[in-house]
């Protein structure tokens, strides 16, 4: 006998209809995780997994492995507080703890996407300037590129283009099986953490933070209310989230691989500050037009998807506290407050990074920061799901210890090797 689901909140499109097969259910609710994941492998990100393949070949490679795991776990919490309660992550710290709480909680995911935007910009400048492209052009084009997808579309519009503009992140992961790598070097760097050494300490906080970020717990607890998604929802929400996290961590993997096998094993001392400096030394591996081709689109798709999911969690997690409405559903001028922030955003990080600044330097510093901030992120979270939850999905038991003590873990290796790098 076939399995049907029937869904029941009218705020979903075609969620009104007849009983549907998982199948068909799934496609409805699958979004939300797959492009929060694809943001979370953004221009930063990919630009520290270059960095950490060419200095360190494969010596963080193990980390990326045991970070996916974490990641879906934290971000599992994320979606079923949005799908039992209803409410954005900083209005149910504020209805648990306070508005000063989540005051201080949005503070941290505003400085978080501040640092997101600027490298996501960062990023795009760059891949125009590989074609001969002013910043001032490439920039002005995608600012006015997003505002128009963002205020002339619905939730799920906006959710389908930044799926398919993060979907070209995917020739990295081609492109690392063509560059042959060694499995027997692979294994040999997994063995080796030389976790004395500070400057692999700065890096490897830097990659921690590029994976699990603030704003990533936001957008996907917000996505999920906007969605109009509920708890009946949940079974193939959690796919979507594990996915989504095996597809980011597979891509991060496979950046890391690329460099350690090019960069990292036959010019390890390529000067690496810029974005066309790194896709000058892949060129050579790759071949002058794929080379600079498959670079650009990888960035490109990271930076543009990330730049419309930070911009939209600025956004939510702003009026979730400040208590402006907040929803893709409503016209601009039905929510001003909302589209005006997303468009400051936009802004204030565009004009940062024409004013000039290093790439590489500030996507590693931005990532480490991230790290620092584990603690406040992760422990609201974790404090939520203990306190917020209603009682069938409240964490508790042998689960709530595990993933108290991976938390705990968590956070404080990031902060730890955040602190030792900064100290080197």
């Amino acid at each position: 006998m076939n399995t049907v689901f029937k869904i029941n909140n009218p705020q979903t499109e075609a969620l009104a209809s007849p009983p549907i097969s998982p199948w068909k259910l799934a496609l409805i609710v699958f979004g939300p995780g797959l492009v929060v994941m694809l943001a979370d492998t953004d221009a930063g990100s990919a630009i520290v997994a270059a960095q950490s393949g060419a200095q360190w070949g494969y010596r963080l490679l193990l980390l990326q492995l045991v970070l996916i795991p974490i990641l879906f776990m934290v971000q599992e919490l994320t979606v079923r507080l949005g799908l039992t309660t209803r409410k954005g992550h900083g209005e149910l710290i504020a209805e648990h703890f306070g508005k000063g709480w989540a005051w201080l909680s949005v503070g941290t995911l505003l400085v978080s996407c501040v640092g997101a935007m600027l490298t996501e910009f960062s990023g795009i400048a760059g891949v125009g300037l590989l074609f001969g492209v002013s910043p001032w052009i490439s920039i002005g084009l995608t600012v006015v590129f997003l505002v128009v997808v963002v205020a002339t579309g619905s939730y799920r519009q906006v959710e389908v283009l930044a799926i398919l503009l993060g979907l070209f992140e995917l020739a990295f992961v081609a492109v690392a099986f063509v560059s042959h790598p060694s499995g027997k070097a692979m294994l040999q760097g997994m063995a080796q953490m030389p976790l004395g050494d500070r400057q692999y300490l700065f890096l490897l906080a830097s990659n921690m933070g590029a994976v699990i970020m603030p704003w990533m717990i936001f957008y996907q607890q917000s996505a999920v209310v906007d969605k109009g998604l509920d708890i009946s929802h949940l079974k193939p929400a959690r796919w979507d989230t594990a996915i989504g996290a095996v597809i980011t961590q597979s891509i991060m993997v496979a950046i890391l691989v690329l460099a350690a096998t090019t960069i990292g094993a036959k010019n390890p001392n390529a000067s690496l500050d810029t974005v066309q400096q790194i896709a000058d030394a892949l060129i050579p591996f790759l071949g002058p037009f794929w080379g600079k081709m498959i670079f650009a689109l990888g960035i490109l798709g990271a930076a543009l998807v990330a730049t419309i999911v930070v911009s939209l969690t600025a956004a939510w997690g702003l009026g979730e506290v400040a208590g402006y409405k907040r929803s893709l559903a409503h016209h601009p001028f039905e929510a001003p407050w909302f589209y005006g922030i997303y468009v400051l955003s936009l802004l204030i990080g565009a004009g940062i990074v024409l004013s000039g600044v290093n790439l590489i330097k500030l996507a590693i510093d931005v990532n480490v920061m991230n790290a620092l901030l584990l603690p406040i992120v992760l422990g609201f979270l974790f404090l939520l799901a203990r306190k917020a939850l209603p009682e069938p999905w409240r964490l508790k038991g042998w689960y709530a210890w595990l993933l108290g003590v991976i938390v705990l873990l968590t956070a404080g290796l990031g902060v730890y090797a955040g602190i030792m790098g900064i100290w080197q």
